[in-house]
């Protein structure tokens, strides 16, 4: 009820309580008097029957119709308002005698099949009530009484039908009377409801003026009356509170006229400030432009002289020199390559503060850009023994039009944190499409997961990543070197590509760092192509121990269609070798022990003349000991699309001859010793 007003609660609890018992009272004597009548009725009409059915036994016993037609003729006459019909019937259940004509006697008689009752019954039909009561042979009374077990004999019965009419005009009247009753209650409560309802909410609705007058600033309205109890309470509140209001707004205007006194001098005293901050301002823009300038000149002076030292280094590494000039020249090589990355990611840096730094749109081969990524990282991944694996879903597009250069750049400073920062383990490449709201025909949004089983990342030290010359942990620093500027360049460059990254990482357990691009599908196709019908429903035999490595491998050959045969374990390996296959594929993770690889290869030869060797490893002279072996190709993981293609469709074995192949054999020894 909270919704309604005060006026129509008052009325409503006034008038409910009348309306539920006067209701509730009527029902109860209508039904209570209606019960009455009918046990009245009933009663009468067994008292009529009872007599009757006595005063017809001499009737029936003389068989004088005359004298039952009388009695039944009389009885109906001083009973006429309550009698409907009356019938004597004889023990064969025959009529003998009525009161008048029926339009159904079988209402009156006893259904066939049933015996005259002993007593008196009553029979409820719609409209009626039929009784009837047994007439009984009293002429041998004194032997009944002395013989209890004998039954009595029944001469037949009469049958007295009742009209319930008398009953339902008296249930009428009383149900009117009733009515009349309950509706001048409910009128008399409405008027006291009324007149109740005005004396409560006239006040209020006068107090609610006054207060709506208060609120739009008319503080000297008052509630202005004679009022008792709560609502003279109500009253001098409401008075009260107006004069508080308006003593506070008096107070309140001349703290304003005071403040805004000190306002305006505040405000001459800051336009001075500012034109003494514009000036700094510009002095600043001005001292940046020329930070930004030298330091992009300094960076480009620096790394001139660089590349010459790391050119130069490189080519004494060609040359023969004692083991510490080696070491020594090694050492230097790696600094200036260190130095030479760190005036990379400020000159990167200091271009995209400025804003200078623009994206190439060039149609480029999606799929050969991150492998030769992945190519030049893969190195790196290989000296920790790390598993470098990449997946690349089938909805992704390879010909694609954006800047290839800053996409390597995203991904070397990606891919290269998580070998950085992983010991042992695996790093998996993940490259699907997602739909987004923006999307076009032509422009697509990829998104692509870099995860590792690296050291992790804590809640807090994640909230530092993307902050310029500064990491997760300071002792990171000394231990794997760097800047600090590799993430926040990564994520402008991704914000330049409207995209965005984010990162999921648990301690001790690993990183996935990930992030989305959008980039338009070149439609032109003028990419070269991979040799699809060629690959397609070749049957291959792929033996990759590790499950990362396994997947995508797995993933990329089910893409050419090709009838693939994995196998993960060594015994299933074995099971599998049992029939002729174009290709077998034998992955191999551990380089310091090619003995597995090499048994893998000779139980394959009998079944295929092409097999191609995957290894963990860039090593070239690795690649001649295992082709020694019998391998007709090897190629270094994580998988080259290409590469892997034409070796599938393509059985040259560069086998070097026997003593050359020993010689190599000497030579990957002595590596291993």
């Amino acid at each position: 009820m909270t919704k309604y007003g005060l006026r129509a609660q008052v009325i409503t609890y006034t008038i409910l309580p009348t309306i539920l018992i006067g209701g509730l009272l009527a029902a109860y004597f209508t039904f209570h008097r209606y019960v009455q009548s009918n046990d009245f009725l009933i009663n009468r009409a067994i008292n009529i029957a009872e007599p009757l059915a006595i005063a017809s036994e001499y009737g029936i016993q003389d068989d004088s119709r005359t004298i039952l037609r009388r009695i039944l003729g009389a009885t109906h006459r001083k009973n006429s308002e309550i009698i409907k019909s009356i019938a004597v019937f004889d023990a064969r259940n025959e009529m003998l005698v009525t009161s008048n004509w029926h339009r159904n006697f079988n209402l009156l008689k006893i259904a066939p099949g049933e015996g005259i009752p002993e007593i008196t019954q009553v029979i409820h039909l719609a409209n009626s009530i039929v009784i009837q009561t047994p007439i009984i042979d009293e002429s041998n009374f004194l032997e009944y009484q002395l013989t209890f077990d004998q039954p009595r004999k029944m001469m037949g019965y009469v049958s007295l039908e009742v009209t319930r009419t008398q009953i339902e005009l008296l249930l009428f009247r009383d149900a009117a009377f009733s009515i009349m009753v309950v509706l001048i209650g409910i009128f008399g409560s409405l008027f006291i409801a009324f007149r109740q309802a005005r004396r409560i909410t006239a006040p209020i609705s006068e107090m609610a003026s006054v207060v709506e007058k208060i609120s739009l600033g008319r503080l000297n309205s008052r509630v202005e009356g004679d009022y008792t109890g709560e609502i003279a309470s109500l009253q001098n509140g409401i008075n009260e509170m107006a004069l508080a209001m308006s003593t506070h707004h008096e107070e309140m205007q001349e703290n304003i006229d005071q403040a805004t006194s000190e306002l305006r001098e505040t405000l001459d005293l800051m336009e001075v400030q500012n034109i003494e901050l514009d000036i700094t301002r510009k002095d600043a823009q001005q001292a940046a432009s020329v930070k930004s300038e030298f330091l992009a000149n300094m960076s480009h002076e620096l790394r001139t002289p660089l590349n010459g030292v790391i050119g130069f280094a490189r080519q004494l590494l060609k040359t023969q020199m004692t083991a510490n000039q080696l070491d020594y020249l090694q050492t230097i090589e790696r600094s200036a390559g260190n130095l030479l990355n760190i005036i990379n990611d400020i000159l990167d840096f200091s271009k995209l503060e400025a804003g200078k730094l623009k994206l190439e749109h060039i149609p480029f081969d999606l799929r050969e850009c991150i492998d030769e990524t992945m190519h030049l990282l893969a190195p790196s991944a290989h000296e920790k023994q790390l598993e470098l694996s990449m997946m690349v879903g089938s909805e992704v597009p390879y010909d694609v039009i954006g800047d290839a250069m800053r996409l390597q750049q995203i991904l070397t400073n990606l891919i290269g944190n998580a070998i950085k920062f992983t010991q042992q383990g695996n790093i998996e490449i993940q490259i699907q499409r997602i739909e987004q709201e923006n999307d076009t025909n032509n422009n697509v949004t990829l998104k692509i997961m870099i995860s590792d089983t690296g050291i992790g990342i804590s809640e807090k030290q994640q909230k530092q990543l993307f902050k310029a010359f500064g990491q997760a942990d300071s002792s990171v620093t000394r231990q794997y070197g760097g800047t600090g500027l590799g993430l926040v360049i990564t994520e402008k460059l991704v914000n330049e590509m409207k995209g965005s990254i984010d990162l999921v990482s648990v301690p001790e357990q690993g990183s996935t760092f990930w992030f989305t691009i959008q980039i338009e599908k070149n439609n032109h196709n003028l990419l070269a192509k991979l040799p699809l019908s060629q690959l397609k429903q070749q049957s291959v035999l792929v033996y990759e121990n590790n499950k990362f490595a396994s997947r995508a491998c797995s993933q990329l050959l089910n893409q050419w269609q090709t009838t693939l045969t994995m196998t993960e374990t060594e015994l299933l390996f074995q099971q599998k070798l049992d029939q002729q296959y174009d290709t077998i594929v034998i992955g191999h993770s551990q380089c310091d022990n090619l003995t597995p690889l090499f048994d893998h290869i000779e139980k394959a030869q009998a079944f295929t003349s092409n097999i191609v060797a995957l290894i963990n490893s860039s090593d070239p002279s690795i690649f001649e000991v295992v082709k020694s072996m019998g391998a007709t190709h090897c190629l270094s993981k994580p998988i080259n699309h290409k590469q892997l293609a034409n070796a599938l469709i393509t059985e040259e074995n560069n086998q070097l001859p026997p003593v050359q192949a020993q010689n190599f054999l000497v030579y990957y020894v002595k590596i291993l010793v």
